[in-house]
C-alpha cells in the first residue's frame, strides 16, 4: 500500500504521521512524505534558501523518525510548488497513493484541518480514501476504530481495511443504523391514537415495516463484519435506529473512539444525498480522526 502524508511542520502534521505509524506494515507498504515550500517560505520569510532548504530537511527527518524502521522501499520526500491542495491531488495521483493522510487542527468545522480551506478540497477532490487524524492515540494501547457500515460503501471499505495493518491490541467495533421513512419503533403519537382498525392497520405496518428493516440490516451488518480484518470481529455489531451521522457520532464519544472509517458518497444523486450527509456530519464534528473511503458506483453492497 501506498500512503502520501501532508506535512507542514505543525503538531497537527506530526500526529498525522504518528497515526501511519500505527497502521503500517513497513515489511510491504510505501511511505512518502509531501510538503509545500511554498507554506515553508511563508513562515520563514525573508530566510535565505539554504535555510529554507535546512528547514524542509529536518522537517522529513522528524517525520521519518516518527516511522517505525525497517521499510522495504525508503520513505520518500516530495515537494511541489503549487497550491496545497493541487499538490497533494496532484502529488497523490503521480505517485499513484492509495491513501492520502493530513493533520486536524481541533474539530468542529472542517475548515480547521491543517492545510486550512484546502482540505475541502483534498477531502472532496480525491478519488481515493482520505485520512484526516485528529491526534495520535497513546502508545501503550491499540487504536479503538469504530467501523460505519451502509450497503453502498462495505465493499469499499472492506477492501480498504484489508490492506492495512491493524496491530493485535486493535480495539475494532463495527455500526449500522437504520434509517427509513418509517425508522425507529412506533412513534408515541401513534401508540396513544390507536383506537380504531384503521389507525390499529397503520400502526402494525409501521412496526413492521421497522422489525423488516432492522432484520436486513442486521444481517447485512454480520456479512460485512465477516469480511474485515481480525481486530473487528471480537465484538458483536452495534445495531442502531436513527439519524446516521448523529448516531455514529454519539458512539464513538461514548466509546472514546481514536479512529472513524465511514464511506464516501457514490456518483448518483439520491445516494450521494443519503451518504453525503452522513460523512459530511463525521468529518465536520468528530472529535476523533476520520477515514472517508469514496464508494465506486458499482461496488458490490455486502
Amino acid at each position: 500500500m501506498k500512503i502520501l502524508i501532508g506535512v507542514d511542520g505543525s503538531a497537527s502534521s506530526l500526529n498525522a504521521v504518528r497515526m501511519v505509524a500505527r497502521l503500517v506494515d513497513p515489511t510491504r507498504d510505501q511511505v512518502a512524505v509531501y510538503f509545500s515550500p511554498t507554506e515553508l517560505e511563508k513562515r520563514l520569510l525573508g530566510r535565505s534558501r539554504r535555510i529554507i532548504d535546512g528547514a524542509a530537511a529536518a522537517l522529513f527527518d522528524e517525520a521519518c523518525s516518527l516511522l517505525p524502521g525497517g521499510f522495504a522501499k525508503p520513505t520518500e520526500m516530495i515537494a511541489s510548488s503549487k497550491s496545497a491542495a493541487v499538490g497533494l491531488l496532484e502529488t497523490a495521483a503521480g505517485w499513484r497513493a492509495d491513501l492520502i493522510v493530513v493533520g486536524a487542527r481541533g474539530h468542529g468545522s472542517v475548515e480547521q484541518l491543517l492545510l486550512g480551506s484546502v482540505s475541502r478540497a483534498v477531502v472532496h477532490g480525491a478519488n481515493l480514501p482520505v485520512l484526516v487524524v485528529r491526534g495520535a492515540p497513546p502508545a501503550d494501547r491499540g487504536v479503538k476504530t469504530l467501523v460505519c457500515h451502509h450497503p453502498a460503501s462495505a465493499a469499499a471499505v472492506a477492501a480498504l481495511l484489508g490492506q492495512l495493518h491493524w496491530p493485535d491490541n486493535t480495539v475494532g467495533s463495527v455500526i449500522g443504523v437504520t434509517e427509513s421513512m418509517l425508522a425507529g419503533p412506533l412513534p408515541s403519537w401513534l401508540e396513544k391514537t390507536v383506537r380504531d382498525p384503521d389507525t390499529a392497520a397503520i400502526a402494525n405496518a409501521w412496526q413492521q415495516e421497522h422489525d423488516k428493516d432492522v432484520a436486513e440490516i442486521g444481517t447485512q451488518l454480520d456479512a460485512f463484519q465477516k469480511k474485515l480484518p481480525k481486530a473487528f470481529q471480537a465484538q458483536a455489531p452495534i445495531l442502531i435506529t436513527g439519524n446516521p451521522g448523529e448516531q455514529i457520532l454519539a458512539r464513538a464519544k461514548q466509546d472514546s473512539v481514536d479512529l472513524i472509517v465511514v464511506g464516501r458518497t457514490p456518483s448518483d444523486m439520491l445516494t450521494r444525498w443519503l451518504l453525503g450527509s452522513t460523512s459530511e456530519a463525521v468529518l465536520t464534528n468528530a472529535i476523533a480522526s476520520v477515514l472517508i473511503i469514496p464508494v465506486e458506483k458499482q461496488a458490490t453492497p455486502a
